[in-house]
């Protein structure tokens, strides 16, 4: 399963730099100088060696070993830009800290029986809100102690204790 971490959004001034937008919680691991990313448009693939970086407005300026001027930078607008999810490691992450990839797919229980399961996620300024196929219907549960009170990666589950009404919008 690959991730999408970044997208170029544009080029940016003469030398071939464009701005990536930052699209995963670990721009440190996955972007950094010599690292070879995997682009993807529209019915190509390239692998681009990082030449340059630097942050810039929220977003990330980088230049390729393969992408010698603006021309060619400006093609890459709309890449996107995937790789495989970093092993977890408990120094890495905290025993309540999830990727998201590791929550979609698994099963949803209320009060023990098994009643949908976790569809996507939606990442929020404030929180994780789970998009979860709840009786052929999607519905969002806030992912927060009092509403999830149970992850369980390996089994494959995880507890709801919604409030009355959140199921049924």
């Amino acid at each position: 399963m690959e991730l999408l971490i970044g997208k170029v959004v544009k080029s940016h001034g003469i030398k071939g730099e464009v701005a990536v937008e930052v699209l995963t919680d670990d721009p440190g691991e996955r972007f950094a100088l010599g690292e070879v990313l995997t682009g993807r448009q529209p019915g190509k693939e390239r692998e681009l060696t990082i030449k340059t970086l630097r942050p810039h407005q929220n977003r990330l300026l980088m230049s390729f070993e393969e992408v010698p001027d603006r021309t060619q930078a400006d093609s890459l607008r709309g890449m996107q830009f995937f790789a495989e999810p970093l092993e977890r490691s408990s120094e890495s992450v905290d025993a309540d800290e999830f990727y998201d990839h590791e929550l979609i797919g698994l099963k949803v229980r209320l009060e023990g029986a098994e009643v949908g399961e976790v569809t996507g996620v939606m990442d929020t300024p404030n929180r994780k809100i789970l998009e979860i196929d709840y009786d052929g219907r999607e519905v969002l549960v806030p992912f927060v102690m009092d509403f999830v009170p149970e992850v369980d990666l390996g089994e494959g589950f995880l507890a709801i204790t919604p409030p009355e009404g959140l199921l049924d919008v």
